[in-house]
């Protein structure tokens, strides 16, 4: 255990650390693109004096590096923007402050991360379950016609683009058959029976497209683990099928698609986009796209660097447990 303890405190500091990398280079990228957001802010007519007073209050006269560090301040203590009766107050943790509109970042991300929540975690469960229960199948049924079967699903759902599945998936249950609804969001906290009910074809179309790889890979780790020596051994043993391919089998399968699990749920928390924008669901996607075409980049940091700690958290969970399945991580 302690090792294990050292094994998740030095995977902290490593967060910590490249944390600090991704969020001075993000801030950089953004804050040296042409748009001015002193300027979008400034109204029309924009007078060299209103701009100047625009880029004063928005704290952009200063120079990069004391932005940045501004910034990191905010996260940790909150900033203020502005002087007297006219100053916006940006509580922390403040990720910026959008003033087309006039709202803070991270609220603007609390506000659209439970419709971006749900559709993560829904299609997650769905695609890990299925993907792995088919993935299992296949490999213990190698040849037969379920194994074809999920094999040929796999591929399909592999090479099928996300888009167009959403759009005939939308065409085939909504329109034509009238089974589902095809956009709109309602809160879980109104009616859990509605919230699931709006969700039910996002959740089937990411669930499919994202079990597809699910299928080969636990396939693919299935056949080589039921082929090494601890599971003849246990099988020598005496022990029945079901608990050799659960315990002994299914065991060392886990490492790996864990490891795609947790990746692929960091990255669709941080908005899933092109499900969101065929849907029409106003997650954090949506709000990434607009933030780009309103140019609004005080939102689009924000975003783009809670999406990027989403994954880099994901990561660290994902090490975690790896340490937990696999005693030999924590030595490493």
């Amino acid at each position: 255990m302690p090792d294990l303890v050292w094994f998740v405190i030095r995977r902290l500091l490593a967060t910590v650390l490249v944390m600090l990398a991704l969020s001075l280079a993000v801030y950089l990228i953004f804050y040296a693109l042409p748009a001015d957001p002193a300027r979008l802010g400034c109204g029309k007519p924009c007078t060299p004096d209103r701009l100047e007073q625009a880029r004063h209050f928005m704290q952009l006269d200063q120079s990069t590096m004391q932005q940045y560090l501004q910034f990191l301040k905010g996260i940790v203590a909150g900033r203020t923007f502005g002087e007297g009766t006219a100053a916006v107050q940006c509580n922390a943790p403040c990720f910026g402050y959008s003033f087309p509109l006039a709202r803070p970042v991270t609220t603007l991300i609390l506000s659209r991360l439970p419709i971006t929540a749900s559709i993560a975690i829904g299609a997650a469960v769905l695609w890990l379950v299925a993907g792995v229960s088919l993935g299992v199948g296949a490999a213990l049924r190698r040849g037969r016609l379920f194994d074809r079967f999920a094999v040929g699903f796999a591929l399909v759902g592999v090479a099928s683009p996300s888009f167009l599945v959403g759009l005939l998936a939308i065409l085939v249950f909504g329109f034509w058959l009238n089974m589902v609804p095809v956009n709109g969001y309602v809160p879980l906290t109104e009616s859990p029976v509605d919230w699931a009910w709006h969700l039910v074809l996002p959740w089937l179309v990411l669930a499919a497209l994202n079990a597809a790889s699910y299928i080969r890979l636990t396939r693919a780790q299935m056949l080589e683990e039921m082929n090494l020596d601890h599971i003849t051994t246990a099988r020598a043993k005496g022990a029945g099928e079901g608990r050799v391919v659960l315990l002994h089998g299914l065991r060392g399968v886990l490492v790996p698609i864990v490891t795609i699990f947790g990746l692929d749920l960091g990255g669709l928390l941080g908005g899933a986009i092109l499900t969101e924008k065929v849907f029409s669901m106003q997650g954090l996607g949506e709000l990434l796209i607009s933030s780009v075409g309103q140019l609004d980049v005080a939102v689009v940091v924000g975003v783009t660097l809670f999406s990027a700690f989403l994954v880099i958290l994901a990561n660290l969970v994902v090490d975690v447990l790896h340490g937990v399945l696999d005693p030999r991580v924590g030595h490493a």
